[in-house]
């Protein structure tokens, strides 16, 4: 299974429930950008940041123990045998494929949650939508606003000198976006053209696509894990990954973000008749 993002919209903790699920077999590293690594040639770059994770699992292991020695030594063990993926520095779908299966014994799943795959061309979501007779995808997306904005505190955090500096941070960012200097944030959001290229390449009946509001949900697990073809396993909800600072967005910027990203609103409620009610609210709320 590949999950191809958007970014920010719960891939993370649906990585989490499927590493956490009896019949699936997630290795540790999320992310694995081996398909748009293969597009764009960038390997030294993914080895960079194999390697710095080394040295930061080297340091972990030399202060853990019990539970989280074991832990940091399984993460170890997978950055080392996806480095050696890597450095082959070409395409090597074997290789690939023969990391996620590794220790596979009888899962009947395997899954790569990369969300910059949404952005590859068709012609390579062909191909990795022929890897195997089952191999399926999940799309899923988000309220276009929330979306950009915690991408936005995101990308801010990681810049930020400190946190009394956060909030202008994120202001000074969510401006060059909003004024089109940030493109490779919007495109992380472009649904139209993610679901397009999607739909050119995948068997409708092996592509699930949902709204984040939908995935946290009892409901919205339910209808994954039926698409999986895994049993249902209940989800801790309570249990929120990855989320950013609380940096409130400024008026200004929420209605002009609100107009700016009116044609992604736009474009999802042509196709999907059931939108969540913050998306309603925000695309009834969009000043032209």
């Amino acid at each position: 299974m590949f999950c191809v993002g958007a970014t920010k919209s719960g891939t993370s903790w649906l990585f989490d429930y499927l590493a956490d699920h009896p019949e699936c077999h997630v290795r540790s590293i999320k992310e694995l950008h081996y398909f748009d690594t293969l597009e764009s040639k960038a390997f030294r770059q993914q080895l960079v940041v194999q390697r710095n994770q080394m040295a930061r699992l080297r340091d972990r292991l030399g202060v853990a123990k019990g539970a989280q020695h074991r832990r940091a030594a399984d993460k170890m063990q997978d950055v080392l045998d996806w480095h050696k993926v890597l450095k082959e520095r070409a395409e090597n779908t074997a290789n690939y494929l023969g990391y996620l299966t590794w220790g596979m014994d009888r899962h009947s799943l395997v899954a790569d949650v990369t969300p910059a795959y949404a952005l590859l061309p068709i012609k390579r979501l062909k191909q990795m939508a022929r890897l195997s007779k089952e191999t399926r995808f999940i799309y899923v997306m988000r309220d276009p606003v929330a979306r950009l904005w915690s991408h936005v505190r995101m990308l801010s955090r990681r810049v930020c000198d400190s946190a009394d500096a956060l909030a202008s941070t994120c202001n000074v960012m969510m401006e060059r976006v909003l004024q089109g200097q940030k493109s490779s944030m919007t495109e992380r959001g472009d649904y139209e053209g993610a679901i397009r290229r999607l739909n050119a390449a995948v068997d409708p009946a092996k592509l699930l696509i949902m709204f984040m509001e939908e995935l946290l949900t009892p409901a919205g697990v339910a209808r994954v894990c039926a698409f999986l073809n895994i049993d249902y396993k209940a989800a801790n909800f309570a249990q929120p990954v990855h989320v950013g600072v609380s940096v409130a967005m400024s008026p200004e910027h929420r209605d002009r973000a609100r107009a700016y990203l009116r044609p992604q609103y736009e474009f999802v409620a042509r196709h999907f008749s059931d939108l969540p009610e913050n998306w309603r609210r925000n695309m009834g709320e969009a000043r032209l």
